[in-house]
């Protein structure tokens, strides 16, 4: 519960400032477009530290560095709060980052030292339902936070909680003996070039992942010259990390097929997960016009979901074969995403939004916990903060990586849907002359001036409205499949024997 409450608290800020940012943009003199710098900065400044996450606990303890990261995460959120301007809020903004970026993996590495293979999916259930909760509930409180308070307490909101934190992880929270002994043979040789190469890497690739959209991709030079950097210094790093004594990461660990197929995994779940999160607020907000609270509001249900079930699949984790929960978590994932695509349409009403978001959390738990719990398999017990860096670090690039190509995927699908539709809306045709003079007569009789001008926009609107449908259906569609082929390879990762892992 100690380490939880960080998570939450981290979790929640990723979400939170989303629905602030015109409150944010118009009080500090901004445009909407420099404000996304607020979400930006912080993401690329998280993503940065995740991956040193695990050396760093070594070169200076586990617990110390916990604490650091809650120390720099709640100081930092209180300056948010007294930002006079966007700059300052945006270098604020970085330092979280920073601090939030640790709180993941040490707490992952926490439980997995703290309880035995056979408790630890339900460790990781307890922990996992404020991952899955905080993003659900992020939205909802930021707009009503901003709504009867003002903008800057979404920030202030974490101070008591981190001083909380940090009071119960000083008495309870302690390094394991093996962690100790590590630390008391000589700290680890400073890898300088690795730990350049992973900043540059991970910085290049998630500014372009944030701005490749507003900027046109491979049609703007720098986010070319970003992305082509960013490539290699990412193959530079992982050839340098492979051959070096002393790594930031120990890339060898995906020898290991339990390991690199659980990454796998958690790159796929990152993909859907943050994907579907932005696309149904998304739908809601443009086609449906819901405000953005409400958006948040239909998200809600998911949360809800998850953490009702993420106790079951806690339990279930150590009585069954994890892969068959994993299989019946892609199964239950995919059908509910089929089960999206026969239900969206424009004449949607608030109840069905929220229930087709909550049958896609349903499955979510089941392939979460498993995927969490068998990537530890076969690892040596000091390698366990690798396994928990690499796996938040793995998760938020493939969220990354979803939200930037869903968004550009939606874009591309409307403009050919919009292309189809109005190719074959031709006047002349006995459909399409039906539909506007009906519509004419109709808009007269309510005393519209100029129906027949009101009535060919009317019919515009509609193509727009339909075509971008249909391309948020075939994305969700591609989703679905793709989530399908997941299931074979469950067969790739071996089950825990009971008697090793109650060694290990």
């Amino acid at each position: 519960m100690v380490v939880t409450m960080a998570t939450f608290m981290e979790v929640l800020d990723t979400s939170i400032a989303n629905v602030s940012l015109p409150h944010i943009a118009s009080n500090l003199g901004a445009s909407r477009e420099e404000s996304t710098w607020v979400l930006t900065s912080y993401l690329v400044s998280n993503a940065i530290i995740l991956p040193m996450s695990a050396w760093l606990q070594r070169l200076i303890g586990r617990k110390r560095f916990y604490m650091i990261c809650v120390a720099l995460f709640t100081c930092s959120s209180f300056l948010c709060g007294t930002a006079p301007s966007l700059g300052m809020l945006v270098f604020f903004r970085v330092l979280q980052g920073v601090g939030g970026g640790g709180l993941q993996p040490s707490e992952q590495a926490i439980l997995a030292d703290t309880f035995p293979p056979d408790r630890r999916g339900q460790a990781f259930a307890v922990y996992g339902m404020a991952v899955v909760v905080a993003p659900a509930l992020g939205p909802t409180l930021g707009g009503w936070i901003t709504d009867n308070f003002t903008w800057r307490w979404i920030f202030y909101i974490n101070v008591p909680i981190g001083i909380l934190s940090l009071m119960l992880t000083s008495r309870i929270v302690e390094d394991p003996p093996y962690l100790q002994k590590l630390r008391a043979q000589g700290r680890p040789r400073i890898d300088y070039l690795g730990l350049g190469l992973i900043v540059v890497a991970v910085g290049c690739l998630q500014i372009v992942l944030d701005k490749g959209q507003e900027a046109d991709w491979f049609n703007s030079t720098w986010i070319t010259a970003l992305l082509t950097f960013a490539i290699w210094a990412l193959v530079a790093w992982v050839v340098w990390e492979w051959f070096h004594p002393e790594p930031i990461v120990d890339i060898r660990l995906f020898k290991n097929r339990n390991f690199a197929t659980a990454m796998f995994f958690t790159f796929t779940l990152g993909t859907v997960l943050f994907g579907t999160t932005v696309v149904i607020p998304q739908f809601l907000q443009l086609l449906l016009g819901y405000p953005a609270q409400k958006a948040g509001e239909a998200m809600a249900g998911g949360g809800i979901a998850m953490f009702l079930m993420m106790p079951i699949a806690g339990q279930l984790v150590s009585r069954m074969d994890p892969r068959a929960m994993m299989s019946i978590g892609f199964l239950a994932t995919a059908a509910s995403l089929y089960h999206i695509t026969k239900s969206i349409s424009l004449q949607m009403d608030f109840a069905t939004a929220a229930m087709l978001r909550t049958y896609q959390a349903i499955g979510m738990p089941f392939i979460f916990l498993p995927s969490n719990t068998l990537a530890y398999v076969g690892i040596p017990r000091e390698k366990g903060n690798q396994v928990a860096s690499m796996n938040s670090f793995i998760r938020n690039i493939g969220g990354s990586i979803g939200i930037a190509v869903i968004s550009s995927s939606i874009t591309r699908q409307v403009a050919k849907h919009q292309n189809y539709l109005v190719a074959h809306a031709v006047p002349g045709s006995n459909a399409y002359d039906q539909m506007t003079r009906s519509m004419g007569q109709m808009l007269a009789r309510k005393g519209a001036a100029l129906p027949s001008q009101q009535a060919y926009g009317r019919i515009s609107g509609l193509i727009a409205g339909h075509a971008t449908t249909l391309a948020y259906i075939d994305v969700i569609s591609f989703l679905a499949v793709m989530v399908v082929c997941l299931v074979p390879f469950v067969l790739i990762m071996r089950r825990p024997k009971r008697a090793a892992a109650a060694a290990h």
